[in-house]
């Protein structure tokens, strides 16, 4: 077994995410590799709970990286200019936070966070 530390993000498919979560995450919890695991506008879908093929592939994906992985932490990331979610900031911060909840209700036994990417592409978290 790999002594190396992962986490998992839950981001968008949007590529102006993706380094910027990868780095904040390495720093925050001091891991070498974060997951990611992606979608148009994830934190809508999340929220909304209405497309449950898709749903069950994201938990799918999580459960993947928290099992094999060993992930002791999940991201759920939402961000400024989304295409597939074009919402306003607040909406999207409670889509987050409705994200969350539903991904604590399946019973993952992983820390839950938000982040909020911004216009200058830099990471927040969020509650």
């Amino acid at each position: 077994m790999s002594d190396k530390k992962f986490a998992t993000a839950v981001n968008c498919m949007d590529g102006r995410t993706q380094l910027p979560v990868a780095e904040f995450m390495k720093k925050m919890f001091k891991v070498d590799y974060v997951d990611m695991v992606t979608e148009a506008g994830p934190i809508k879908i999340l929220a909304e709970f209405k497309d449950i093929p898709l749903i069950a592939g994201i938990k799918n994906r999580v459960e993947i990286s928290v099992s094999k992985h060993h992930s002791k932490v999940v991201a759920v990331v939402g961000h400024y200019d989304c295409a597939g979610n074009p919402v306003d900031k607040q909406m999207q911060l409670m889509q987050i936070s409705e994200a969350i909840k539903k991904i604590k209700s399946r019973g993952f036994d992983v820390k839950l966070i938000g982040l909020w990417v911004d216009e200058e592409w830099k990471v927040h978290k969020v509650v």
